[in-house]
């Protein structure tokens, strides 16, 4: 399944809790969603200069779990760390990263990794160097969305288009219009014939008070059918993924809709009691919502509830994912849990990180056995590898530079790619 995440797994979302000190940052980038603050310039692809300001491997180091003493940032370089060290980075780069702290701002496509900002580059994942840009960058607000060997982007040009790049080259592939009635498309998923955008409909005067949500043709461009959205709705804070006939969406307002991928009709939708800022996981036929202290399991066939997981007193869940068909998810207690996304059945639950005093991971990705969380706040966070049959902490890397920026993380199998404010870091598996 291909989904707006960047990572190309099936999900996430964020508590209330103990976080919301730092969620001003995703508040900032949920509202920037309608404005361009820079223009991407389509087809247009920059040499090896400009984009990145290149730099050695860096003095990143790493914490340790509780009860280990030596010394952060020892770490030998391999991907284990080795006796409860983060490992050093294979490379550091300086970035024009501009993210929000959402989970698509990072993303790992055919030998390069992307980060969303302007100029956008795309740095080769074994060396970092930079193998193209783009000048014009990306629209705040906007997602990274891969799907079909292509990478789609909003332009902010404010002229209804949609285009896609090879991840490889930069070079344009595919362009989709809406129209000039249309202000600012926004790619949301994509599967493998249709790319899905959400757009402002612009009355006389300039102004928006509707939205509409549409399927484009993956091949020609062409609209294959556009629905107008009820009054109300907004696109900000869109999270959206694709499950064969089933489009699921949630918004900023509390929505949460299923469409039929084939007619754009909507099959159902219902008010969520928490937004959680709008994750959730997709699993075979069930969409997973976090709603404060309990987890939900809806058929996407008709929202009926298939099973449910509550937190334990006083917690709240936060963003979930599901990665190789296991459900992560942590609370605001710190407990982390596995869970059987098909029946809600528990595999393993881990007080670890309330253990070791650090941050909850609010992002997730796997390479072997290690399953790689990344935090949002950044004291006693980072990344944090887990032992993904254990929940026992791994390891925990952290940059130290004490960036506002929430962590982001990304892998493509052979190396982990983490990414604070404008530095990305190449950590080995």
């Amino acid at each position: 399944m291909a989904t707006g995440n960047g990572t190309m797994h099936d999900g996430s979302v964020r508590p209330s809790g103990t976080s919301r000190t730092a969620s001003r940052r995703r508040v900032l980038r949920l509202a920037g969603g309608g404005l361009a603050l820079a223009a991407l310039t389509a087809g247009t692809v920059g040499c090896d200069e400009g984009a990145v300001d290149v730099e050695g491997s860096g003095g990143a180091g790493g914490e340790q779990p509780k009860g280990d003493d030596k010394k952060p940032g020892d770490g030998d370089g391999d991907g284990t760390g080795g006796d409860g060290k983060a490992p050093k980075p294979l490379w550091t780069k300086t970035t024009s990263a501009e993210t929000y702290g959402d989970n698509d701002e990072l993303v790992v496509a055919a030998g390069v990794v992307i980060a969303s900002g302007s100029p956008l580059a795309a740095l080769d994942t074994a060396t970092g160097r930079q193998k193209w840009s783009l000048p014009g960058g990306t629209v705040p607000g906007a997602p990274l969305l891969l799907g079909k060997d292509t990478l789609y982007l909003a332009s902010g040009r404010y002229d209804g288009t949609v285009t896609g790049y090879d991840p490889a080259s930069g070079k344009e592939t595919w362009r989709s219009r809406l129209g000039r009635g249309y202000r600012q498309p926004q790619p949301i998923a994509v599967d493998e014939k249709q790319v899905y955008v959400i757009a402002e409909i612009l009355e006389d005067d300039g102004s928006s008070k509707t939205n509409v949500i549409a399927a484009l043709d993956g091949t020609t461009g062409r609209i294959a059918w556009k629905e107008q959205r009820d009054l109300g709705t907004v696109q900000n804070g869109i999270h959206a993924a694709v499950r064969g006939r089933r489009l699921v969406y949630t918004d900023f307002k509390k929505n949460l809709t299923v469409r039929d991928t084939a007619t754009g009709g909507q099959v159902w939708t219902r008010k969520t009691t928490e937004t959680n800022y709008g994750f959730f996981a997709v699993h075979e036929d069930l969409v997973i919502v976090p709603q404060g202290k309990k987890l939900q399991a809806f058929a996407l066939s008709d929202g009926k509830e298939k099973w449910s997981l509550e937190a334990s007193d006083l917690a709240l869940f936060r963003e979930p994912a599901v990665v190789e068909d296991v459900l992560y998810i942590a609370d605001s207690a710190r407990t982390v849990r596995a869970v059987d996304p098909r029946t809600g059945k528990p595999l393993w639950q881990s007080e670890a990180l309330a253990d070791a005093g650090l941050q909850v991971p609010r992002q997730y990705v796997k390479a072997g056995g290690t399953l790689y969380g990344a935090t949002d706040l950044d004291e006693k966070g980072g990344v944090i590898a887990l032992d993904a049959g254990t929940g026992e902490v791994r390891w925990t890397f952290n940059d130290g530079s004490g960036d506002h920026h929430a962590w982001l993380v990304a892998t493509d199998g052979e190396r982990v790619f983490a990414l604070h404010g404008s530095k990305l870091h190449a950590l080995p598996v």
